[in-house]
């Protein structure tokens, strides 16, 4: 089973064949692709039809948005244009204003400063989307 599909199977999100080959595709592809990937539902799309011609591209749109709602993706828009996709993890992004590389990363001290803001505001924080642009020092 793929990090998709638990976190389905956690949440009560029913998985029909097609949406399992969505969640498969989703979950490799930060392995098949690299740590930089975001795919948008087009390149998605274009990914998941390599295992099933019959998927529609309003499937997938159905697909990411039900995944999206469930707390399982993440929507990134990363100034661009297209909304990208990923699994909803704990991390941040650096994006470089000039050729568009994105840094994934985590900071425990960003993590703690976010929760004692919230705190310090009088909040629990639930959840958190840090996206930071920036361009190359040049050395």
């Amino acid at each position: 089973m793929n990090a998709i599909e638990e976190k389905c199977q956690q949440k009560g999100v029913r998985l029909t064949d097609q949406r399992k080959t969505i969640a498969k595709v989703l979950s490799e592809s930060k392995e098949v692709y690299g740590s930089k990937d975001h795919p948008d539902v087009d390149e998605l799309h274009k990914r998941v039809t390599a295992f099933d011609d019959k998927i529609s591209i309003a499937t997938v749109y159905r697909t990411v948005k039900l995944f999206e709602e469930a707390g399982i993706l993440v929507k990134h828009d990363f100034k661009a244009g297209k909304a990208r996709y990923e699994i909803n993890d704990d991390h941040n992004h650096l994006i470089d204003i000039n050729s568009g590389e994105i840094v994934e990363f985590v900071d425990k001290d960003i993590e703690e400063l976010q929760k004692k803001i919230a705190k310090k505001l009088g909040y629990n924080l639930v959840d958190h989307k840090l996206e930071l642009y920036g361009s190359k020092i040049k050395k």
